[in-house]
């Protein structure tokens, strides 16, 4: 699967350090994006060491097949990307309990993450937190990911708005991420992606103040290259007041 990619990361107007972490490996069909929590130095340590621990693996599984030794048991009912990744965010979340072990100034530190592992002609998506993927095919804007966090549970419940989410003191608290506990449940998406479809990997600094409309209006473009769209995406969070770190990063799949 051929896929062109940018991304741009900012730390926006109210954070002194930026501690969003990703990864562009497109000769492993690989790309994430983390968020990190925990405070400063600790939430900087927790994305970075999921995003070199996903990365790693990935790697060191590139070529593998179902018959190798894996950490975990393989799971038939889902592809090979998606055993790949599943993997890896567990180990993620392993090496961030050994992290906080070790260190007592670490501990409490957590971080969201989601990826995409393309293969040969599909792709798997893997989710844990509220960083999201969308999908925009057609000039349609479509949120593949569904958000683990305590706002976006009242949305999906039909108890709270959208918009009442955006503006809800809790809207900041996840209800699952790596965070060094027992192994999370990570959610999957196999996907099949055809050419001329977009697909953006962004931290809540990004859609926490800019609406879907908005993206979904960058995003369909077609002028402008996909560097350009992402440094959009940055100056419309920072426009709409930069609260929180923000990461922007495009994919695009290409013709054969």
């Amino acid at each position: 699967m051929k896929l062109s990619w940018a991304v741009r990361t900012d730390p926006g107007l109210r954070r002194s350090s930026n501690e969003d972490s990703y990864c562009t490996r497109p000769e492993l069909g690989l790309f994430v994006v983390a968020d990190g929590m925990g405070g400063h130095a600790a939430g900087e340590v927790a994305s970075r060491l999921a995003v070199d621990t996903i990365e790693t693996f990935i790697t060191e599984t590139a070529g593998a097949d179902k018959n190798r030794t894996w950490p975990f048991p393989f799971e038939p009912a889902i592809s090979l990307e998606g055993n790949r990744l599943k993997a890896a965010f567990r180990l993620a979340n392993r090496q961030i309990a050994n992290a906080m072990a070790d260190s007592a100034d670490l501990r409490g530190m957590a971080t969201t993450a989601s990826a995409v592992l393309a293969g040969t002609r599909n792709a798997c998506i893997a989710h844990v937190g509220d960083s999201r993927v969308y999908a925009l095919s057609a000039g349609t804007l479509r949120q593949i990911t569904d958000d683990h966090s305590w706002v976006e549970e009242q949305v999906r419940a039909g108890t709270m708005t959208s918009s009442a989410a955006r503006q809800h003191p809790w809207r900041n608290v996840v209800t699952r991420a790596l965070s060094g506990g027992e192994d999370p449940d990570i959610d999957l998406v196999e996907i099949d992606p055809v050419p001329g479809e977009r697909y953006l990997l962004c931290s809540d600094g990004l859609f926490g103040v800019v609406s879907d409309e908005q993206i979904a209006a960058i995003m369909s473009d077609r002028r402008a290259g996909l560097e350009d769209i992402c440094v959009r995406l940055i100056d419309a969070a920072n426009d709409a007041g930069g609260p929180d770190n923000i990461t922007a990063m495009l994919l695009q799949a290409d013709a054969p």
